[in-house]
């Protein structure tokens, strides 16, 4: 690391002028790439539509160059250019080189640009330091002005001259610079999309775009109905629904009061789907507010609709918006005198008040529409429910797909601590389920690798018999193990989100052996795992596939042999055979399988010549749930009437032992 880099006080500077955007265009633009030069022309444009929206001109001229360069023309007002007193500078310097500064600050307060795009002072003064070059014509008053800049520096100043022009307006062109954007050829398709939104949400303005030789015109006489019933063409389910209102509320109850234009146009089809949100007629690629009252708005009212009128099936799950959505066209188009947009790229806002004066607005005319239009309703009602169930349908098939693939795929990295073993071979394959970790060492050293896997359990696990399928299948162990397993479970259950349905050619192996260590705690954690195989997947039982491994419980040890009893009788059968021979003898009880030496471990547990396995079937299997389920169950008389009978029995081989 270097240590010749000093951070002192002289390493703090601050941007000045032009460099404020021109280093950091990301920060206005959104980015310093082709998206960000994309916005800068929106920046100029949308200063044009603000005049035509306050009914100052109906046409807006838009031109690309094949240098990259860009020309708007309106004809609104004109920019005022002339000394502004209260501000002691010149408008023009206000409006073109100094950052948050317009005249868009007083929306709220019924003045200029009541519904505006720009807010905030920043978009024309940030394209222009991001230019390579700027010309400006302003026509007001009688006079056309000119101004020109370079690299965000202005050259020669305002310039003003007798027009005998009549029709007042403001034309820029401009180049982005190359030297502030990595990208600024900006294809046709943007103006084209850009444009013709703008035309349908601001009814009854033109736009027109010149590329080359090539002019399009973009005008929607009615605005968003126009445009919905251009999507939804002639066989929709529905007729084009069209309705407006204007509110008054506020964000907070100490926040200011506003003024919001609702405005929406919608209409159900079984062939397209459209969703837009539109504010101040600027496109919220995101949403916000708009996009939230719509999914409530739309879920709640026909949700209670197909309620009302008995469509849902029996214990069949409601509807969600993506049912509605595959099947609906809905614009809407809201203003707003007061507007907190996400960003300074504007394609989300946050408005508390527009969320809950727009929901409000769509419930109570989707309500209405409902009660009057019947046949229209109960068309719209059969298709979102098609949509419902299909999806469901599919999900369904997805999710049962996920579980088979996953079923397939190599265990070894996704069980926490499973040990596969080398051969692919189903006929040759065995898993031991061991108690613990320190079993699985010892059983992982002493094990034929080629053949013998392991997977750990640790402590004990869930009873199966007591739980419910949500709990159980929330239990890491029981996923861990059946995922090794492979054959999915023999259980149909929403709780189930993760395992497949059961398949016996799933099955990776040919034995499954529970080896738990020869006392109280492992014969308790033996007879879980085998209830947890006896529920979920009682056909390895039948099929034969389920051992348990018996450890042994005596050590006896000669001078030249040692001997292992796995019970009592069998000790006694060995002490009686050395004490004939004479032979002279220590004898230990067993040690758990951690603590017992690999040699030891092939020899007593693992290896197939030599090891003793219990194969369990249906009935002990069966036999050991009813005991279990008796033991540990809410049978309570019951189990006080077993203890009371057979108590002593138990008792007395404790003793013995």
């Amino acid at each position: 690391m270097s240590t010749n880099r000093k951070y002192n006080n002289d390493s703090i500077k601050s941007l000045k002028g032009a460099d404020r955007v021109r280093k950091r265009p990301g920060v206005i633009f959104g980015s310093d790439g082709l998206e960000g030069c994309e916005h800068s022309v929106f920046e100029i444009l949308s200063n044009s539509i603000d005049e035509a929206r306050e009914g100052f001109g109906n046409q807006i001229k838009i031109t690309k160059f094949d240098d990259g360069s860009i020309e708007i023309e309106d004809f609104g007002r004109g920019i005022p250019v002339d000394f502004n007193k209260s501000e002691n500078k010149y408008n023009w310097e206000l409006i073109f080189c100094e950052l948050y500064a317009g005249g868009k600050y007083n929306t709220n307060n019924a003045q200029n640009y009541e519904y505006s795009l720009g807010l905030n002072g920043l978009g024309l003064c940030a394209t222009q330091y991001a230019s390579e070059y700027m010309d400006v014509e302003i026509y007001r008053d009688g006079k056309k002005f000119t101004l020109y800049f370079e690299h965000g520096e202005n050259i020669g100043g305002l310039k003003s001259e007798e027009t005998s022009r009549k029709q007042t307006g403001t034309k820029i062109k401009w180049k982005p610079d190359i030297q502030v954007f990595t990208d600024i050829m900006i294809p046709s398709a943007y103006f084209e999309s850009v444009l013709k939104r703008q035309a349908i949400v601001n009814s009854g303005l033109t736009f027109i775009y010149k590329d080359n030789e090539k002019t399009q015109e973009f005008f929607y006489k009615n605005g968003i109905k126009d445009y919905v019933e251009e999507i939804a063409g002639d066989n929709a389910l529905s007729s084009v629904i069209y309705c407006n209102s204007e509110r008054k509320g506020r964000d907070r109850a100490d926040k200011p009061e506003y003024k919001v234009k609702l405005s929406c146009a919608f209409a159900f089809s079984n062939r397209v789907k459209l969703m837009e949100y539109y504010h101040n007629s600027s496109w919220l690629e995101h949403g916000g507010s708009p996009e939230r009252a719509a999914k409530q708005a739309f879920v709640s009212e026909i949700n209670s609709f197909l309620k009302k009128n008995n469509k849902y099936n029996k214990n069949e799950s409601k509807i969600t918006f993506s049912d509605i959505e595959d099947c609906l066209i809905f614009v809407s188009s809201s203003f707003s005198t007061q507007t907190s947009y996400e960003n300074q790229t504007k394609k989300s806002i946050t408005n508390k008040f527009i969320y809950e004066a727009m929901t409000d607005f769509l419930k109570h005319h989707l309500e209405v529409y409902f009660i009057e239009n019947p046949i229209e309703s109960e068309k719209i009602a059969n298709q979102i429910l098609i949509n419902k169930r299909s999806r469901e349908k599919a999900e369904k098939t997805r999710l049962n797909l996920k579980k088979t693939l996953l079923g397939s795929v190599d265990m070894v990295n996704r069980v926490h601590k499973f040990v596969d073993c080398r051969t692919r071979d189903k006929s040759l394959r065995e898993l031991y389920i061991v108690e613990g970790d320190s079993a699985l060492g010892a059983c992982k050293q002493s094990r034929d690798a080629n053949f013998q896997a392991i997977i750990p359990v640790r402590g004990k696990i869930l009873n199966c018999l007591k739980s419910d399928y949500d709990k159980i299948f929330k239990n890491d162990i029981i996923r861990d193990i059946i995922k090794v397993l492979g054959c999915g479970v023999e259980v149909k259950s929403k709780a189930n989100k993760e395992l497949s349905l059961f398949n016996i050619d799933g099955l990776k192996w040919n034995k499954i052996i529970i080896c738990t260590d020869a006392d109280v705690d492992g014969f308790q954690i033996r007879t879980l795992i085998l209830t947890m195989i006896y529920r979920l997947t009682p056909t390895l039982i039948q099929k034969d596939f389920v051992y348990i491994a018996q450890s042994p419980l005596f050590e006896i040890k000669t001078k030249n042999k040692t001997y292992f009893a796995y019970n009592e009788q069998e000790k006694v059968n060995i002490l009686s055979k050395l004490d004939k021979t004479n032979e002279k003898y220590d004898i230990s009880r067993s040690k758990g399988l951690g603590e017992n030496e690999p040699d030891m471990m092939w020899l007593t547990t693992m290896c197939p010549q030599t090891r003793r396995l219990i194969k369990v079937t249906p009935e002990e299997a069966e036999k050991t749930s009813d005991m279990f389920n008796l033991m540990l169950g809410d049978n309570l008389q019951g189990r006080k009437d077993f203890i009371s009978e057979f108590g002593a029995n138990y008792i007395s081989q404790a003793d013995i032992s």
